[in-house]
Parts: structure tokens; sequence; C-alpha cells
């Protein structure tokens, strides 16, 4: 049975790891995809330059994933706050301010969590060894 979970955990490294391949050569073509749009249309915009933030921040991620086997929550966190501050800037005009007060607070709840986060990991750090 040990060789059977050995082999089923390998096999699930090598599909995660075939997964964030994808993901990341996924994130390199959208982000030429934009480039190209971008030099296309002589013009950058905002939103152009929040949606490659958007694709630097998914590449980092996967790069801190694969290096450290190990996801920092706050990274998706980051993504969702800029993710949101696209959202506002692209649809100012067609926002009511119900709508527009709503986006405000999703931001500042996921900064305070930002913020919990970051404060319990430096005041409760992990160990370094896992308990089994």
């Amino acid at each position: 049975m040990s060789k059977l979970k050995t082999s089923g955990y390998k096999a699930l490294v090598i599909v995660e790891d075939i997964g964030l391949l994808v993901i990341a050569i996924a994130t390199m073509i959208a982000m030429s995809v934009e480039i190209a749009s971008m030099f296309n249309a002589m013009n950058v915009t905002l939103a152009d330059l929040l949606l490659l933030f958007i694709y630097l921040e998914v590449l980092a991620m996967v790069g801190i994933y694969l290096k450290s086997g190990k996801l920092p929550i706050r990274m998706p966190l980051y993504i969702a706050i800029v993710a949101l501050a696209r959202y506002m800037i692209l649809d100012m005009k067609n926002l009511d301010t119900l709508r527009m007060l709503g986006i405000a607070g999703a931001v500042l709840i996921l900064a305070i969590s930002i913020l919990a986060i970051r404060y319990g990991h430096t005041k409760f750090p992990y160990n370094d060894k896992e308990d089994n």
C-alpha cells in the first residue's frame, strides 16, 4: 500500500506541475496579446497597465508556488484587489453609487484580510517542522 500512495503522490505532483505550466503559458500568451493590442492601438490606458499587472502577479504566484511548493494566500488577494480596481476604472460611467460603494467595501475587506494575515504570520509564525 505504501508504494501505491507514493506513486499516487508522484502522479499528483506531476499533474500539478503540468497545470502550473499551462497556467504560466496561457498567462504569457494573454500578456503578449494585450501588448500587441496596445501596439496596434498606439495607446496605453490605465486599464491596460492594470491588466498587465494582474498577469505579472499570476506569473509571480506560479513562480513562488513552483519554487517553494507553497502558495502564499496574500497573492490571490492582491490580484483580487487589482482586478476590482480595474473593474471600477473600466465601468466607472456605468456604476451607480451603491455598486461603487460595494466594490470599495470589497477592496477594504480584502485589504483588512491581508493585514490580518500578515499580522498573524508575524505574531504566530509557522514551525518549519511538520507535525505528523
